[in-house]
């Protein structure tokens, strides 16, 4: 069998009667806070932040309407009021630990696998509610761990990601509407359920410290980490006690892990850990037990969810009801858990719609129940928002829905066939004489006992052959034996014609008023007078004809003909109607292999002379399956077993070769013959059944994996003009904000740089493209002249002396090759100026412009001056000497030698200056005693006299020198040269 792919579902809420999605396992990582606001976001941004340490093992994503044609400063704006690292969200950027990341301007933000994805907002009608967009995928992605918070802002956004986080086991909080500039997101939200706590700013970061994980405390990354009140038994009966009694359903006899998630949630959000302080609390404060049985009662539905089972039901159910079903009784249809009504007005839509093709259509009634009174008056007000249009067609808008304040209101048609009424399907009677009855997601909240009790009660209200309509993810489990599967995909079941159950409602005998809505039930139809015909024929076939039996596709006993206690029995214990169950022991085998090869051919199997012992007696028996012929429009299959009894006379003896054959060892030859046969084929037909039960079981456990692995979608609107204009109003308050705080800032920025401009003597101009005046220095009003009068003005039609000729054509080149250039001009009374010209760069690294700077450097230049001319002399002076001088370096290389050393040791220049000082003419300056001189005496004094050094050169001879040597003061940028006088002694005494 291969594979099938998962078809995602929209879940319902609550146990019993609501309906809602299941979760997904909350994947590894940092738990994620979304907060979202829109108009007066900013101020509440900066003031929740205050209340944040810089340690609480969270990451905080801010999400606000935001204009996608502005750019944002909410970033540097909220980075001064937080100790916390304030970081502009980018696609694909893996979420920390302690950083609040802000979603910016013109994007789609959302979550996934720990990291932050933005894709460009769509264009088209409507704004993008990018809020809803972010908390349904944090929901996703972090299951019960998933935190949501609303801020200030007007409009609605917001509320359906609140409700996925809610649907999924997480946490929801919301500012206070009083304490909120805008508190329109916030009450908007608080209408749907979708809030667990409304909170001032301060006590709402106090609640969001209080989630916090303490260090050393692992993250829950897996289903398996469901909280589990078990320990704290007597509180747990207490809290279920004082449920029945308020809300008078018995909630313990739900499944734990969905009461367990729920109420963990509400201690989280009321500060507390232990169930017994939650108790304690709630007895204090009486409106957390309404605000509990709200959470445990969450609707979260659609219209024509599962668009292929209701597509299903038109072209199947309702066709198939209509062939059966007579024109003066009206069709009757039961959807309990209803919610806010949507499911059972979309049934109501696909049986008006089919029933206005039929010439004389019956009547049609559809009762939704629900245990939410809040819920169920929602219902049969019948006005739902605007965004039913993602699930319902414009014809069926047009057709079934009229136009209401603020969304559609279902038309008068629809909701007349519609009767709404509070009621709970697991303690008060059902409904009765019912052809259909929907009741999708709700088992999945339901304990095994009471899931059994369910489905008693709906075997009891529908009529013979009804249908039952189940969710993706549920089946009729234990009740196999009240329901047969009609359609495997859709989870569409028929009742089958069994008694009903110990323990379901007994049918009135009388008409009686419904106790909650008012309608009158149906009478039961009395029994018909005997046929005498039919009785004739029954007795006939009973004395002459072959016993048999008439069983369903499940081998269930429908009907006995004959007298078939030589083949059939009933078992000790449960009653059964089961046919393998009741059968012989020898004839097991037989029936199955027979009745499975009659149900894959499709015609009739015979199996002849089958062996049934009875004590020492032995028998053969006949058994012929037929298959039936079934009545039109169903799809269920029946089969006639017929058992006849064969009659045989004893075996003649046979002669053999050699010894005479014993009677006896041929009849158990051939008997053990035919029981290998059969076993043979028993097998096969066990390795047949095991085989397909083995690709149900895996088809059964990918449906199954499937189920867990559902994600809540949500529900987007499409914004009408209205919402347009309001959610543009918001991102302009949200500008005006910002703009307010940026023209402050920039006004204290302004006063910084006019107060360093004037200390800086520095003189400073600054022009644009145009080569107009946009600012200058104080200190470049005294050097050129300027005023504030010159603001604006060319250039080039201010006349000074500093300013060269092509003072315009320096700023182009300036501007087109950023390349900064200097220059040194003269005032008209000599004093020298540097002229420097750099580029303009704005904030975003473009060209706007140069800045010309003046410097006065007449003093250095005369000083440079200066040091060159006593260069220049000391040059001249050493040129002129006799005496052979050598310039070395602090590496005592040459740094430069004067003419009378190249002629007394005949060497050139190249040949000397850059060589080290023992390297000269082939190293013959590689003497001991002027190394001595170089490196242990000259640095101990700064100067020595009368060095007496005798070496003999290759060129020249022996020569006697007297070496005088003196270290030079040096700077950081020039270190101490040495000056070394050679005297050449040579001959004297």
């Amino acid at each position: 069998m291969s594979s099938r792919k998962p078809v995602k579902k929209k879940g319902r809420a609550a146990p019993a009667t609501s309906r809602r999605t299941r979760r997904k396992a909350p994947a590894e990582g940092v738990p994620v806070v979304g907060i979202g606001a829109s108009a007066g976001g900013l101020e509440a941004f900066r003031e929740l932040l205050r209340y944040l340490p810089r340690q609480s093992g969270m990451a905080f994503v801010l999400v606000q309407h935001l204009s996608p044609t502005h750019e944002s400063n909410l970033t540097v704006l909220l980075a001064r009021v937080s100790p916390l690292p304030i970081v502009e969200a980018s696609d694909g950027q893996k979420v920390q630990a302690d950083h609040v990341y802000v979603i910016p301007p013109a994007v789609l933000p959302s979550l996934q696998d720990g990291r932050l994805r933005l894709v460009p907002r769509p264009h088209g009608p409507g704004l993008p509610r990018t809020i809803d967009h972010f908390l349904g995928s944090l929901a996703r992605e972090q299951g019960p761990r998933a935190v949501g918070v609303i801020l200030s802002g007007t409009g609605s956004d917001g509320t359906q990601g609140m409700k996925a986080i809610q649907d999924a086991g997480g946490i929801t909080l919301a500012q206070a509407p009083d304490s909120a500039r805008f508190p329109g997101m916030s009450q908007s939200a608080s209408a749907e359920g979708a809030v667990g706590r409304a909170l001032p700013l301060k006590e709402l970061g106090q609640a969001l410290l209080f989630l916090r994980q303490p260090p050393e405390a692992p993250l829950p990354t897996s289903v398996s980490a469901e909280p589990d009140f078990s320990s704290e038994p007597e509180a747990l009966g207490q809290l279920f006690g004082r449920l029945k009694v308020a809300t008078g359903v018995d909630f313990a006899q739900y499944k734990p892990t969905t009461i367990f998630r729920r109420l963990s949630r509400r201690m989280a959000q009321c500060g507390m850990e232990r169930l017994s302080d939650y108790v304690t609390w709630m007895d204090a404060h009486p409106a957390e037990m309404d605000a509990l049985r709200q959470d445990l009662l969450i609707h979260v539905t659609s219209f024509f969810r599962d668009p292929e089972s209701f597509q299903s039901l038109k072209l199947d159910l309702i066709p198939e009801l209509l062939h059966r079903h007579s024109p003066d009784e009206p069709l009757r249809v039961w959807v309990p858990g209803c919610a806010t009504g949507e499911e059972a007005y979309s049934i109501a839509i696909c049986f008006l719609e089919v029933l206005a093709t039929v010439p004389s259509p019956p009547g049609l009634q559809v009762f939704a129940t629900d245990l939410s009174e809040a819920a169920i008056e929602s219902a049969r007000a019948g006005v739902y928002p605007e965004s039913i249009s993602e699930h319902v067609s414009p014809e069926r808008l047009r057709r079934f829905f009229v136009q209401a304040p603020g969304g559609y209101q279902v038309a008068k048609p629809v909701r007349s066939v519609c009767v709404f009424a509070r009621q709970d399907v697991v303690s008060n009677p059902p409904f009765s004489r019912l052809d259909l009855i929907s009741c999708r997601n709700v088992f999945i909240y339901l304990g095994p006992a009471l899931q059994r009790k369910v489905l008693a009660t709906l075997h009891y209200a529908l009529k013979p052959r009804g249908f039952l309509l189940l969710g993706s993810s549920e089946s009729v489990g234990a009740a196999a034996d009240l329901f047969s599967l009609h359609e495997k995909g859709h989870k569409t079941y028929r009742k089958k014609a069994v008694a009903s159950r110990a323990g379901s409602f007994l049918p009135p005998r009388e008409p009686r008023a419904h106790p909650h809505d008012g309608l009158l039930l149906a009478r039961e139809p009395m029994l018909a007078p005997p046929d005498p015909q039919r009785e004739a024929d029954r007795i006939v076939l009973a004395h002459y004809g072959p016993p048999g039996v008439i069983v369903n596709d499940e081998l269930e006993i429908v009907n006995f003909r004959g007298h078939t206690g030589d083949y059939l029995e009933p078992l000790p214990g449960a009653a059964s109607l089961q046919l393998l169950k009741m059968a012989r022991e020898d004839l097991t085998l037989e029936l199955r292999t027979a009745v499975r090869q009659a149900k894959r051919q499709g015609s009739r199997v015979r199996r002849e002379r089958v062996r049934l012992t009875e004590g020492k007696r032995e028998r053969r028996v006949n058994i012929d399956v037929r298959p039936l012929r079934a009545s039109s429009g169903t799809r269920e299959r029946y089969f006639l077993i017929l058992f006849e009894e064969v009659h045989e006379p004893a075996p003649a003896p046979r002669a053999t070769r050699g010894r005479k054959a014993s009677p006896r060892d041929a009849s158990e030859a051939d008997s053990l013959r035919e029981e290998l046969a059969t076993t043979r084929e028993h097998l096969q037909a066990l390795l047949d059944d095991q085989e397909t039960a083995h690709e149900e079981l895996r088809a059964a456990s990918e449906e199954a994996q499937s189920s867990n692995e559902e994600l809540q979608s949500t529900n987007e609107e499409l914004e009408t003009t209205k919402e347009e204009l309001q959610a543009t109003n918001e991102e302009l308050t949200t500008v005006n904000e910002e703009l307010e705080n940026r023209n402050a800032e920039l006004s204290q920025v302004n006063s910084d740089l006019n107060n360093l401009l004037g200390s800086a003597h520095i003189a400073t101009v600054m022009v644009g493209s145009d080569l107009r005046i946009r600012r200058f220095t104080p200190m470049a009003e005294s050097v050129l002249k300027l005023s504030s009068g010159d603001l604006g003005r060319p250039l080039r039609d201010l006349k000074s002396p500093l300013f060269p000729a092509d003072l315009g054509a320096a700023i182009a080149e300036v501007t087109e090759t950023l390349v900064t250039t200097e220059r040194e001009v003269q005032d008209a009374g000599g004093r020298w100026f540097q002229l420097r010209l750099r580029p303009y760069k704005t904030a975003d690294r473009r060209i706007d412009g140069a800045v010309m700077t003046v410097l006065d450097i007449d003093r250095l230049k005369r000083s440079l001056d200066e040091a060159r001319q006593a260069r220049e002399l000391a040059q001249a002076i050493l040129d002129t000497q006799r005496e052979p001088f050598l310039l070395l370096d602090p590496s005592l290389r040459v740094v430069s030698a004067n003419p009378a050393f190249y002629q007394a040791f005949q060497v050139t220049r190249e040949q000397t200056e850059g060589h080290r000082v023992y390297d000269l003419g082939n190293g013959q300056w590689n003497i001991f005693r002027l190394r001595e001189l170089l490196e242990e005496l000259l640095p101990r004094d700064l100067q020595l006299r009368d060095f007496s050094v005798e070496h003999v050169f290759e060129h020249i001879g022996a020569k006697r020198m007297l070496l005088n040597a003196r270290k030079l003061v040096g700077d950081a940028s020039r270190p101490g040269r040495i000056l070394l006088s050679i005297e050449d002694v040579t001959g004297r005494t």
